[in-house]
């Protein structure tokens, strides 16, 4: 979904009087799993920003990445949000084939390779564009999905799942993650409400690996994943959220365009 319809009135993020300086960029080793700077922030190396959100579902980051989007748009940019798997036609459809519970058999292996398949066309047909286009992308979910959930959930050996995403991305990387982590008892307690999928049909375990993992990536990656508690009000989590890319990017400290 495209939060603001006319591109060509919001400022590039590299253009906007006050905005950061553009990072310099490194391209990763060949072998990128055997460096983990490849994941701890590299940033996209483009004239936009990418910020992922990440987190069990139930933990908020939908609603966080919305207001955010309001926010950033309210401020002069231009926003583009997206989600994972989905984003695109064919990212859809994979989608609806991860979470049918008819698949409940679906190999470990298959549903990471499924994944993949996704991201790579939301990022040949959505991300990468805008980014070059100077916009600010904003996504629900990214490559730390996976690890969480196929590498740490599933069981899968982490390198192998970050060579498939470095593959699928074409060394695509988010400037920052925001990770909202909630207890498990209070993740459940949004959640209830809902029809569970694939994922969600899981036992009690798997979701404790995931989130595990969740934790171990932020603190192997702390430059680039910044943890949030998602466990308070709406209005205080956004505020921690906004703090964050402030801090990041002083996106909102920057002068408006029009003054």
């Amino acid at each position: 979904m495209d939060s603001r319809p006319d591109a060509n009135e919001a400022p590039d993020v590299g253009d906007r009087p006050g905005a950061p300086e553009e990072r310099e960029w490194t391209a990763p080793p060949d072998d990128a799993t055997l460096d983990e700077s490849a994941l701890a922030g590299l940033g996209s190396g483009t004239r936009g920003l990418f910020i992922t959100f990440e987190g069990l579902d139930g933990c908020g980051k939908s609603t966080q990445m919305a207001l955010l989007a309001e926010a950033l748009t309210d401020a002069g940019y231009d926003v583009l949000t997206t989600r994972e798997p989905g984003g695109t036609e064919l990212g859809e459809a994979l989608r609806s084939v991860l979470l049918d519970v008819g698949y409940a058999g679906m190999s470990s292996r298959a549903e990471a390779l499924l994944y993949a398949a996704a991201r790579a066309q939301l990022v040949e047909e959505v991300v990468r564009p805008a980014l070059d286009d100077g916009r600010v992308v904003l996504c629900d979910r990214y490559i730390d999905s996976s690890l969480a959930y196929q590498g740490h959930g599933r069981g899968l050996v982490i390198e192998d799942v970050i060579t498939l995403n470095v593959w699928a991305t074409d060394c695509l990387f988010p400037d920052l993650t925001i990770a909202l982590l909630v207890d498990e008892d209070i993740r459940l307690g949004r959640a209830a409400s809902e029809a569970a999928d694939r994922l969600e049909s899981e036992e009690a375990a798997f979701f404790l690996r995931v989130a595990e993992g969740y934790r171990r990536l932020a603190e192997d990656h702390p430059h680039r994943i910044r943890v949030i508690d998602g466990a308070g009000a709406i209005a205080e989590v956004h505020d921690c959220v906004t703090a964050a890319v402030e801090e990041e990017f002083g996106l909102f400290s920057a002068p408006d365009p029009a003054d």
